[in-house]
């Protein structure tokens, strides 16, 4: 094939970021709006609602396991045959989640849909930030971020909606068309690119890592729950943080690591993985909590906290317009900074909501809290690789993807924890059995999410002004003094 035949024309270059944007909506839906149809598949199968979270915990846990070899698989065997076969697997797992008949059928089919789910997300971004020029980087980046800032807002209405008017089949069952086309456009449209070297895979850090995500991700899973043994999921956690120790020292010894942590030397890139993880915890304790607060604190139906959580999503798309033209006019530094103090107070004032305060204040305040949520996430995922070589991109999204999944579950488990201390606080005994939670708590617990938040923005501070100038940040402020 001829090198003309090999490079993308400028309109597939376009549709790249929709493609990858549309795969990642269907996995990042895919892994909230099961919750919803949880009691009518289990009733399906005749069996309690809690045996069926080993179909959630497995589906994490695959994720956790094989995210970290996913830039390794996709350097070998080409990013369009790894991307595509993720895309048909996770249709195909799909189904078979559709078609289960028992709990055992279901969970099988979710380990299946994890590991098709664990190649396609970091895959995915790898394959839009190699294409995409750094003119076309901060709209690129911002197209594929936002499945992954809406999806876990919509997933519980669109879940409770089909559950109520259909039945739980179709929540699996209608990834089919949308992977059947995706897999289509993919072949059509994405140069299959190798890596610049075939290096060997890190067996060693493949095990450590996995175990210690593995660990990490199931503790933050047990904390989730309220009736769980806190003391238990520490322990998970602080295996995790002794095992991923060891994974990193063990990788910084080897010639060729599984997950390449030099990039974190890159002022840009380390800001966003180590102080944005700080900041998505934080964020990220509010879709847990919020629903928690509106059905246990004003006494609404799960329905009534979904229609109002509708906001959030809102305020998320709404920002999509115009993130690109303030990170053009403001810069990274600035944005980043101030956004992330905004995303603080509004997630404190989220906690000063009461059963009194009026409606439209409760959706302004929600709904200006996704707007905040979406400016940061977006433009953390655009930052990260403002300054990434060419050589370094597969790595880059790798360790990126891995550290966007665990901050997603330690950010519920933030939540819970946060919920837990609050109830102990004022006296609530708190065992295996759970706790019974005020309004107050949830008070409490925004209050501790929201300064978490406001923490972090002592990190973007030490970001350069002129930080992402080189993709167009800052671009019409730098104009301007002109």
């Amino acid at each position: 094939m001829g090198t003309n035949d090999n490079k993308l024309s400028d309109a597939r270059v376009r549709m790249l970021p929709y493609i990858v944007a549309a795969t990642f909506f269907m996995e990042y839906l895919d892994t909230t709006i099961i919750a919803t149809a949880l009691p009518q598949m289990a009733q399906s199968f005749g069996v309690g609602p809690n045996e069926l979270s080993l179909g959630m915990t497995a589906y994490m846990l695959t994720l956790a396991v094989f995210i970290p070899i996913s830039g390794w698989v996709a350097d070998r065997f080409g990013s369009r045959t790894v991307f595509g076969m993720a895309i048909a697997i996770f249709t195909l797992a799909s189904v078979l989640c559709g078609y289960s008949q028992n709990v055992w059928q279901f969970t099988a089919a979710r380990v299946l849909q994890g590991l098709g789910g664990a190649m396609m997300v970091p895959v995915g971004r790898m394959i839009v930030v190699r294409s995409t020029g750094k003119d076309r980087l901060m709209k690129a980046i911002a197209t594929i971020t936002w499945p992954a800032i809406v999806a876990p807002v919509v997933g519980p209405s669109i879940g409770g909606f089909i559950t109520t008017y259909a039945s739980w089949h179709w929540i699996f069952l209608m990834n089919v068309p949308f992977g059947i086309a995706a897999f289509i456009a993919v072949m059509r449209v994405v140069r299959n690119e190798h890596g610049h070297s075939k290096r060997p895979l890190d067996v060693i850090g493949f095990l450590l890592s996995g175990a210690a995500l593995t660990s990490l991700l199931y503790g933050t899973e047990i904390a989730s729950h309220m009736e769980s043994n806190i003391k238990v999921a520490l322990g998970f956690v602080a295996l995790g943080v002794v095992l991923g120790y060891c994974a990193w020292r063990h990788m910084q010894r080897i010639e060729h690591p599984l997950l390449d942590f030099s990039s974190l030397r890159i002022p840009t890139y380390s800001v966003t993985v180590l102080t944005g993880s700080l900041t998505r915890i934080g964020v990220d304790a509010v879709p847990y909590l919020m629903p928690l607060m509106f059905q246990i604190g004003f006494g609404l139906t799960a329905f009534q906290s979904g229609l109002l959580l509708l906001a959030t999503a809102l305020g998320n798309l709404g920002m999509k317009a115009f993130t690109t033209r303030i990170l053009q006019r403001f810069g990274f530094r600035s944005v980043a900074v101030n956004n992330a103090a905004m995303a603080g107070c509004l997630i404190i004032a989220c906690g000063l909501l009461t059963p009194g305060t009026p409606l439209p204040v409760i959706l302004g305040v929600i709904f200006c809290y996704g707007l905040s949520r979406s400016m940061q996430f977006s433009t953390l995922a655009t930052l990260a690789y403002a300054d990434i070589s060419d050589a370094r991109k597969s790595s880059a999204s790798t360790l990126w993807s891995v550290a966007q999944q665990m901050t997603i579950g330690m950010g519920i488990a933030f939540g819970a924890l946060a919920l837990r201390i609050a109830a102990a606080l004022r006296g609530e005994e708190i065992d295996a059995s759970g706790a019974h939670f005020t309004l107050g708590d949830f008070q409490w617990a925004f209050a501790m999410a929201g300064v978490v938040t406001l923490i972090s923005v002592m990190g973007y501070r030490g970001l350069a002004r002129d930080a992402g100038s080189n993709i167009g940040g800052g671009m019409r402020a730098a104009q301007g003094k002109r």
